[in-house]
């Protein structure tokens, strides 16, 4: 229609673009801050603190003793220079530890350890004056060994009894040695019994004793080599019994029991 006006076309591209004002001014704002920090770290890296400085040369000195001066020189073990920025370090030595030797039963660390004497001679712990410790106890001597058994031995017999109240006994003595022997009888009667008499068949007679309810006896002469005699005792009272308990000749037992 001819009485209606037409639509003019929208602007594209670089014409929106310049058709807003306030992107343009963004962005020419973002570029100067840009700028500006790119120009404040160039600035920083060239300033004064942060330029390389030569190294102080170290300080030497001339060996002691030479005489002369030495082109050669001793850098002395000086600290290194002090960085910006850095924390310094220490270059003193490190400290030596001194190995410290310990000997099982001697003092321990911080001791006082004791100073030996003059002539090198140092008393026994526990002996400061150096007194010889007391002589021990000898052991005792061993007990004597047991005498050998008698050559002369004995034979028990019952030779005659009466209700087994009373009885007559007889120890039958034998030497068997090539010499006379003395001889010694010790016999245990029933208890309660009480001696009658006794006496040595054929022989000179010897000693009874009767104590502690033990009979004893002794020898008045040695029996002979190779011969025999007859001990004989007469017990009554015996409560029913007409064997001794025990029987024996110079310490050994006697047979028949």
């Amino acid at each position: 229609m001819s009485g209606m006006r037409r639509a003019q076309p929208r602007a594209h591209g670089a014409g929106a673009l310049a058709s807003s004002p306030w992107v343009v001014v963004a962005t020419g704002v973002l570029v100067m801050v840009v700028l500006l920090i790119v120009a404040l770290a160039s600035y920083r890296s060239r300033g004064p603190a942060f330029e390389a400085r030569p190294a102080d040369p170290l300080p030497t000195y001339s060996l002691p003793g030479s005489g002369a001066t030495n082109p050669a020189r001793v850098a002395a073990n000086l600290p290194e220079p002090v960085v910006p920025g850095l924390t310094p370090r220490r270059t003193d030595p490190p400290p030596v530890e001194v190995p410290v030797v310990v000997v099982p039963g001697g003092p321990s660390a911080g001791d006082d350890v004791p100073v030996p004497p003059a002539g090198g001679i140092v008393p026994p712990p526990g002996d400061p004056e150096g007194e010889q410790p007391p002589p021990t106890t000898p052991a005792p001597p061993p007990p004597p060994a047991a005498p050998p058994s008698s050559p002369v031995t004995g034979r028990f017999s019952v030779r005659d009894s009466w209700n087994n109240e009373a009885f007559i006994g007889e120890v039958l003595l034998y030497n068997r040695d090539r010499v006379s022997r003395p001889w010694t009888v010790r016999l245990v009667p029933p208890p309660g019994s009480r001696l009658v008499t006794s006496w040595v068949e054929g022989a000179p007679q010897g000693t009874p004793r009767m104590s502690g309810g033990v009979f004893t006896y002794t020898s008045g002469v040695n029996v002979g080599p190779g011969a025999s005699v007859p001990l004989r005792f007469h017990f009554e009272n015996t409560g029913g019994s007409i064997r001794p308990s025990r029987c024996t000749v110079d310490g050994v037992s006697c047979s028949g029991l």
